[in-house]
């Protein structure tokens, strides 16, 4: 990894993914997207990586947003005479680029803990939102900057605020991107759990490592069933159930799990 984004897998099986760009309130260049959504898809498959935390340097800022300032790949030139933004572009530039980022940490096949640090705003909400658990310093601050900027929220936001908070919640936030505590998040539902910020990383290490040493595959099944149940009907929920719990019983952990109960111990879940 390059000095701006930190990965490394730790001894008991955690991932940790850093932002390493305090200076720019570690502002998410587009380089550094594409390399979070490749690490994510790879993660899926990887034996050794059984859980993922997300977090960042400093104290101050979790992901200010896109680093508008950063350069942007160049277009293709089109022919003479074409637009130089024909209609449709910006469309494929969000689906593309932000909408790709939310959907990879939700459909990574491991759980991805946030430890919100700072200040998160724009996009930088909505990826702290898409992990499946959210830990937040006591200090952090999240902020749906959008509206300020004259523009339509984008990167999953609608779809993500209205799931965790309703429709009406999400409106007040989306309407007038006021900064909402992390006290305030967390009775709001955004935030899981809201610590000191000197004991933000300790207790972000100890819910990975606690995950890292769960059900892998079981873990991974449910957090795609929980995913898609506002999604879809009760009878394609109750099938992909089944399914999945046919899956998992087919694996090393869940047969480990049956076991242990029968022996009357505790179970070792190796991860597959």
């Amino acid at each position: 990894m390059t000095e701006d984004l930190r990965w490394e897998i730790t001894p008991e099986g955690v991932g940790r993914l850093t932002l390493n760009r305090p200076r720019t309130g570690n502002a998410l260049t587009a380089d550094q997207r594409e390399r979070i959504i490749d690490l994510l898809g790879e993660a899926s498959g990887d034996l050794r990586v059984r859980a993922i935390l997300l977090t960042a340097t400093g104290d101050r800022h979790f992901c200010t947003g896109a680093d508008l300032g950063a350069p942007a790949a160049a277009d293709r030139p089109g022919p003479e005479g074409a637009p130089e933004r024909p209609a449709g572009s910006i469309a494929r530039t969000i689906a593309g680029g932000a909408q790709r980022l939310i959907a990879a940490v939700q459909d990574c096949d491991k759980p991805v803990i946030a430890a919100v640090n700072g200040t998160a705003a724009g996009i930088g909400v909505h990826l702290a939102l898409a992990c499946d658990l959210v830990l937040a310093a006591d200090s952090a601050k999240f902020v749906e900057v959008f509206v300020r900027r004259g523009l339509v929220v984008d990167g999953g936001g609608a779809y993500l605020l209205t799931r965790l908070v309703g429709p009406q919640r999400a409106k007040e936030l989306v309407f007038f991107g006021d900064s909402v505590s992390a006290a305030d998040a967390r009775d709001m539902g955004l935030v899981n759990r809201v610590v000191p910020a000197a004991e933000l990383p300790e207790v972000a290490g100890q819910w990975a490592e606690r995950l890292a040493r769960g059900p892998t595959v079981a873990l991974g099944l449910g957090k795609r069933l929980i995913n898609r149940a506002l999604d879809g009907d009760r009878a394609t929920s109750f099938a992909e159930e089944a399914m999945a719990v046919e899956i998992n019983m087919s694996g090393d952990d869940g047969q480990e799990g049956v076991r242990a109960f029968v022996e009357r111990r505790e179970p070792t879940f190796r991860g597959w």
